[in-house]
């Protein structure tokens, strides 16, 4: 290549690239630097003293500055190779906390998990998972995140959580895989001076031109409560808007609706339960995370551990 045209080449692959040749250049002036010698900085790099002696000279010419005054085997720092070396032990220090960081994500024993999951399931089962994780994996760090089923799987895709515990199950997205973990059934919740709140069972069509209250639209209670009307024959009209199933809960108690919710883990006042018939409501629980993505360590080994408790994942009514 001709060498006129480096500077245009370099200047056309933009500023990042100086940086990229720069990077061995820079560990390997530190190890000279700090041994003064470049005959044992190049045993101490298992690499040729030619070689790493053509390397300092290069960084030199780079820099256009003299960064090392030899003195026949041993070599001296210069003022300006000073300056550059308090940089290059700044940034090589951040770059080995950012590899230590990443080591004691993935260690087996003490490593993180980002684990996602369902605002109804964090009352007891999740609490119950990692009680009974923990007594095998006692050091295992983990960061929880409650948040509706579309934000978690995006977080999910982009890297951000190891595995998300959902509803509805995403069994037709190729970027994840899911299993199905168990089934909860729905009821459908009235508030105490219901006119229905005497019976035990309903059809869903019963209720048909009742008010509703709702998570909002994204939530994936949300999405099963539409789906099963639906089924039911009806769309319904949704009075008010919430983000939690307690919250929901109350909404019914006031009067202002009726609501097809996971069973109450407490007796709530001013509701009753009403098991529906038809149709079948149950909503499928599973665990997802990103397809094609190997886990770390400890998140493997959480996911299998819930795997393991498929079908005793939630209590039963």
């Amino acid at each position: 290549m001709d060498a006129g045209t480096e500077p245009a080449r370099l200047a056309e692959l933009g500023p990042e690239l100086p940086a990229v040749q720069l990077a061995p250049l820079l560990a390997q002036f530190a190890a000279v630097a700090r041994l003064e010698h470049v005959t044992q900085a190049a045993a101490l790099l298992a690499m040729p003293q030619p070689t790493l002696s053509r390397a300092v000279a290069r960084l030199e010419a780079e820099l256009g500055v003299d960064l090392l005054a030899r003195q026949g085997r041993t070599v001296r720092l210069t003022r300006s190779g000073r300056l550059l070396l308090a940089s290059v032990e700044r940034a090589l220090a951040e770059v080995e906390r950012g590899a230590e960081a990443a080591r004691a994500e993935a260690d087996p024993a003490t490593g993180r998990v980002a684990f996602g999951f369902l605002h109804t399931m964090g009352t007891d089962a999740v609490p119950a998972l990692l009680r009974d994780f923990r007594a095998a994996y006692p050091l295992v760090r983990f960061q929880l995140v409650q948040d509706y089923v579309g934000a978690m799987l995006g977080r999910l895709r982009a890297g951000e959580l190891d595995l998300c515990l959902v509803a509805p199950v995403p069994d037709d997205d190729p970027a994840l895989a899911a299993r199905r973990l168990d089934e909860q059934r729905l009821h459908l919740v009235v508030p105490a001076d219901h006119r229905l709140s005497g019976r035990r069972r309903i059809r869903l069509a019963e209720v048909a031109e009742e008010p509703f209250v709702g998570l909002e639209p994204g939530y994936g209670l949300r999405a099963i409560t539409d789906g099963f009307c639906a089924e039911a024959g009806f769309v319904p009209r949704i009075a008010f808007e919430g983000e939690e199933a307690e919250t929901l809960r109350g909404l019914v108690a006031a009067g202002l609706g009726v609501a097809l919710l996971p069973p109450a883990l407490v007796p709530r006042p001013g509701v009753v339960e009403l098991e529906v018939t038809a149709p079948r409501t149950r909503r499928a629980i599973g665990l997802a995370w990103a397809a094609g993505r190997p886990l770390t360590p400890p998140a493997a080994a959480f996911r299998d551990f819930v795997l393991s408790r498929r079908g005793r994942l939630l209590a039963h009514d």
